[in-house]
């Protein structure tokens, strides 16, 4: 049995005057990738300076305008990398790069000496403020940490005035989720004081759930009470940097934006330390599907996965959000048919909003096919096949037909698995279209008789005989399905009928359908045919559903 009693909840705050519950997100945050620094040195290979320079050049293509590079005082390749962007001219002048460092003074002359020669870059300095890392990891009391804090404030300050380029300062108290709100309060706001931004020339106070410590709506009283009670408040920035401890990283994101925050600190695919940090892609998605501009350009979801898992040599889950293999993809019956219906009726409706069951997006706004939306196996649905033969084929089955073509690819898929479109398409073609016993169209002629009625002159082959048959009926089918009876001593009965055509312009084939039923058995059946001519069409879909009927 799990030993739950080693383990205290987390002291939650007292904050009943919160507002954010009753708040909606409306637009997009500041958006600061981390990909580079917090992601990169949470893979087991770290990127070389070229893959870096890569997942560099996707974030710009994106559109990130802020960028956290690295961490440059704290190894050779993150040095070197941060001057290869500069030397090399690779930073735009819309770009702005952010390097971390720590509260320490040959730290923050080696950062600024990696910095000679950027316009504009944020550092980011910061020293951990929790109750747990006070204790056990520095043994400093409160005032010794803030202290760390205002001297790497200070140093930051005293090089940024000889420094050719503009320097914004961002400060975190790490473990931010882990300190008291009134500490947290009080070292943000001495670092504060001694920079001394104005609105113009803010400071960014980047607040982190360094570690996921309890639930969402927790980090969101604690981000809105530090909104409430910063001082001068519209000289700060603030920003979040939240972690996946608890598998709720994007949820805290939300909550906090509603809170109060103007930026926010992610990855790619909430790559990161641990667990990661949160999936800013997932975010602005998430943005995206409420209608709401996510300020990135994010449409090719296939082309950063590529470049992403290229240069981090890890792979997407299948079930990741968005941009996992299988997330848009229905193999249950029920979802099958749901998301037929919806896409039928979205055409139909001509409905300029997004709107069909199980699909919160279009894929094709992420650049993701429509092909595995819908994927064939033994779970599968009447539902599923429809969608596969009107999506990728253009065969818009009556529905009564639904669950009879269904049952042939079910029986397929059970003895082999998934069935493929191509395969369905295959087995469409042998039950509906290739048949020629006992049945086999040959030629027509229709004409009409009196005021209501139509003669079919009809040659057809009966087990491998040519006849030749007159007909006499209400119109073409009628007239056909009479001359058969009467020539090959068949009783059956046109139930239904429907047609369409097999795309666009004058050169598209037509697609007709027919329910037959053999009178003598009560048996029913489709029979399908296509053609150039909608007659002829007819004429081969009564045909197919004969040698359904008889064969």
């Amino acid at each position: 049995m799990l030993n739950f009693k080693r383990y205290k909840r987390v002291p939650v705050m007292d904050y009943p005057e919160r507002q954010w519950p009753n708040k909606e997100i409306e637009k997009a945050p500041i958006w600061c990738s981390v990909d580079l620094r917090d992601g990169n040195q949470a893979l087991i290979e770290p990127m070389v300076v070229e893959e870096k320079i890569e997942m560099f050049n996707l974030l710009m293509k994106l559109g990130f305008k802020q960028i956290e590079v690295g961490f440059p005082a704290a190894s050779q390749i993150e040095y070197d990398f941060l001057r290869q962007l500069i030397d090399r001219n690779l930073i735009p002048d819309d770009v702005v790069i952010q390097v971390l460092v720590q509260c320490r003074e040959h730290l923050i002359d080696r950062t600024f000496q990696a910095l000679q020669g950027v316009k504009r870059a944020v550092v980011h300095i910061y020293n951990s403020t929790s109750t747990l890392q006070r204790d056990v990891v520095f043994g400093m009391d409160k005032e010794h940490i803030k202290q760390i804090a205002v001297d790497g404030t200070k140093m930051v300050k005293e090089r940024a005035k000889d420094f050719p380029g503009e320097i914004v300062l961002e400060y975190s108290p790490e473990s931010f989720t882990g300190t008291e709100m009134d500490y947290a309060l009080e070292v943000c706001t001495a670092v504060q004081e001694t920079w001394g931004p104005t609105r113009e020339e803010p400071i960014i106070i980047n607040l982190p759930a360094t570690v996921e410590m309890t639930t969402p709506n927790v980090y969101a009283d604690q981000i809105e009470w530090m909104h409430r009670n910063f001082k001068d408040r519209e000289t700060i920035v603030l920003s979040v940097h939240p972690h996946n401890d608890r598998g709720t990283g994007v949820a805290a994101t939300e909550l906090a934006l509603l809170a109060g925050a103007d930026r926010v600190e992610g990855t790619l695919f909430g790559n990161g330390e641990r667990t990661g940090n949160v999936d800013v892609l997932t975010v602005a998605y998430n943005m995206f599907s409420q209608g709401i501009d996510p300020e990135l350009d994010i449409e090719n979801i296939r082309e950063i996965i590529e470049v992403y898992e290229r240069c981090c040599k890890m792979e997407i889950d299948p079930r990741h959000p968005y941009a996992g293999k299988l997330v848009f993809t229905a193999f249950s019956g029920s979802h099958q048919d749901a998301i037929n219906k919806g896409v039928r009726a979205l055409k139909a409706r001509k409905n300029p909003y997004w709107e069909v069951p199980y699909l919160p997006v279009d894929p094709s706004d992420l650049g993701r096919d429509y092909e595995p939306i819908v994927r064939i196996n033994s779970q599968s649905g009447k539902g599923g096949v429809a969608f596969v033969m009107d999506t990728f084929y253009g065969f818009k089955l009556p529905k009564g037909m639904h669950k009879e073509f269904a049952d042939v690819v079910q029986a397929v898929a059970e003895a082999h698995g998934e069935v493929a479109p191509e395969q369905i398409m295959e087995l469409f073609k042998a039950e509906y279209l290739a048949a020629k016993e006992p049945f086999n169209f040959i030629r027509c002629e229709t004409t009409d008789v009196g005021e209501t009625d139509t003669q079919a002159r009809l040659t057809f082959k009966y087990h491998g005989e040519i006849l030749s048959a007159k007909g006499v009926g209400n119109g073409p089918i009628d007239a056909v399905r009479d001359a058969i009876e009467q020539t090959a001593n068949v009783h059956v009965k046109v139930l239904d009928y429907s047609e369409h055509a097999l795309g666009e312009g004058s050169h598209a084939q037509a697609a007709a359908y027919i329910q037959v039923m053999d009178v003598d058995t009560g048996r029913v059946t489709f029979g399908v045919g296509v053609s150039p001519n909608i007659t002829r069409a007819s004429h081969r879909a009564l045909f197919s559903g004969l040698n359904r009927l008889f064969k």
